[in-house]
C-alpha cells in the first residue's frame, strides 16, 4: 500500500466530504486497507465501482463520513496518536481481521453489481473491439471476419465459467458476512448489500452520484 496514497487519501478526508479512492494498480487487498485506514480517521466504506485507473477499467472505491459517536471517539484517538498520518508519519497498525471483512463486503459489492443476464451482455459488447482488431490483424476481407467471429464465440464461450466463479465468490464472503452479524438490505436500485450490525447503507440512492 503507497504511502503516499494513503497520504492524499487522508487529505482529501479532511474536507469532511465523500471521497473516491482510485490507485493506479487497484487490487482487492490494496483496496480493503486503504478503506480500513478511512476507517480510523471518520470515515466509512460505500461502495465500489469500475472506470479508475489510468485505462478507465480499474476499481473505485467510494468512503464517506461516518457521522456515529463510535466513529467519532476512533477518529479523534487517532488523530492525536498519530498526528502526522496525512504527511507520511506513522498509521494506526493494520488489523487482519477488519481487514478480511471490508475485502469480503467489497468483493460481495462487486460480484453482486450486474445481473448474470448484464454480465452477459457486456461481455458480448465488450468482446468486439477485442476480437475486431485480432480478425484484421491476422487476415482480410472475409478471413478477417471470420477470424473475428471465432474470435468473439471463443470469448462469449467462457461466460458459464465467468458466471460460477462469480456466484462462488459470491456465495463464499455472502457466508464470511453473515457470521460475522452483517445483515442484507436492498439499496434504492434493488441491488442486496450488506451492513454492519446495528448499522445502514451510507449516503441515499445511488452513493456515486455524491462522490467527490
Amino acid at each position: 500500500m503507497s504511502n503516499k496514497r494513503v497520504r492524499k487519501m487522508l487529505r482529501r478526508m479532511a474536507s469532511g466530504e465523500p471521497v473516491e479512492v482510485a490507485p493506479a494498480i487497484a487490487t482487492l487487498t490494496k483496496l480493503s486497507r486503504l478503506a480500513f485506514i478511512a476507517q480510523q480517521f471518520g470515515y466509512e466504506y460505500a461502495d465500489i465501482r469500475q472506470g479508475g485507473g489510468p485505462q478507465g477499467n480499474g476499481y473505485v472505491v467510494l468512503i464517506v463520513p461516518d457521522p456515529s459517536p463510535e466513529a467519532r471517539a476512533r477518529a479523534e484517538r487517532n488523530r492525536t496518536a498519530y498526528p502526522n498520518a496525512s504527511d507520511g508519519g506513522a498509521l494506526p497498525p493494520l488489523d487482519p481481521e477488519a481487514i478480511e471483512i471490508l475485502k469480503a463486503r467489497i468483493t460481495f459489492d462487486i460480484t453482486a453489481k450486474y445481473t448474470d443476464r448484464q454480465r452477459i451482455l457486456m461481455t458480448a459488447v465488450g468482446a468486439v473491439p477485442l476480437a475486431l482488431p485480432i480478425g484484421f490483424g491476422l487476415g482480410t476481407g472475409v478471413t478477417a471476419v471470420v477470424i473475428a467471429a471465432g474470435v468473439w464465440a471463443a470469448v462469449m464461450a467462457l461466460i458459464p465459467v465467468g458466471l460460477t466463479v462469480n456466484r462462488r465468490y459470491r456465495a463464499k464472503y455472502e457466508t464470511l458476512l453473515r457470521a460475522v452479524g452483517f445483515t442484507p438490505v436492498t439499496d434504492s436500485t434493488g441491488r442486496m448489500r450488506y451492513v454492519p450490525p446495528g448499522g445502514q447503507l451510507p449516503g441515499h440512492g445511488n452513493p456515486f452520484a455524491a462522490g467527490a
